[in-house]
């Protein structure tokens, strides 16, 4: 395909999203989009459509966080509250391909049975509910795995004592979102006996550092594997005329649902 005297690796059908780095949201809809070759991002056709919509923003942030604050071998294991997130999901998948083992806490609510079960389809090795973790040695429920060296938390609150509980002398708990909208307590002894590490990540802070490059590489690395369904998570693809529950529903006011996808 030429377009303005310039040859370009993009041509008619092929399916691409804008990749502009620091502003991935570009919080609009159009019909139309006339940018530059280099914003562009070519998809390979025979990954599924709702994996191309949704791949930048949750699996990415699963992969950044494996990655980016404590060096993980195979044998090691991480832990993390609301598993049953895609984010959570992800998580379980992409550790697992390392052979990282995960524990996993998830909210005691109805359905919670099943969502453990689905949990360990994905390759979780232990799931527990809040409630199951009211003893006073939470590690004394670990078989046969090591100490975390790395914690997840996106509920705050009690959940994310939890995570802290469970982490090794000198571990690390990554902090990426509050749904509980509960503070994190931490207590002395965690910082003095324990020696440990709170950060916090956040993707878009992540991609407005120009990590052009790097930013494709995982694309594609991440669009892989759920075109080989080595990563699966649930979405609803939604007609644009339904948007209204489409929104409901993302909005969790019709209890939990796949993640949705507007269809147009």
């Amino acid at each position: 395909m030429k377009v303005l005297g310039k040859y370009m690796q993009l041509a008619p059908r092929l399916m691409v999203f804008l990749l502009v780095i620091g502003l991935f949201h570009l919080h609009l809809l159009q019909t139309y989009v006339v940018k530059e070759e280099s914003v562009w991002h070519k998809i390979d056709k025979a990954c599924p459509m709702e994996y191309a919509a949704t791949i930048t923003v949750n699996p990415l942030t699963a992969l950044r966080m494996l990655e980016d604050f404590v060096v993980l071998n195979s044998g090691d294991s991480v832990v993390q509250n609301g598993a049953t997130s895609i984010v959570g999901q992800c998580v379980i998948q992409l550790a697992r391909l390392r052979g990282i083992s995960t524990i996993n806490l998830i909210r005691d609510r109805a359905g919670s049975d099943e969502a453990r079960e689905q949990l360990k389809a994905l390759g979780a090795d232990e799931v527990f509910s809040e409630s199951q973790l009211n003893v006073k040695n939470v590690k004394s429920l670990l078989v046969n795995l090591p100490e975390p060296a790395l914690g997840f938390n996106c509920v705050g609150g009690n959940a994310a004592s939890l995570v802290l509980k469970y982490l090794r002398e000198g571990g690390t708990m990554v902090t990426y979102g509050g749904m509980s909208k509960k503070p994190i307590t931490v207590s002395t002894t965690s910082f003095i006996f324990k020696d440990l590490a709170l950060r916090g990540f956040w993707l878009q802070s992540w991609l407005s550092m120009g990590k052009v490059k790097e930013c494709r590489e995982m694309i594609d690395y991440l669009l892989g594997l759920a075109r080989d369904g080595k990563l699966k998570y649930e979405t609803e693809l939604v007609p644009f005329d339904e948007f209204p529950v489409g929104l409901d529903k993302a909005l969790g006011k019709l209890g939990r649902q796949p993640k949705q996808v507007i269809t147009f």
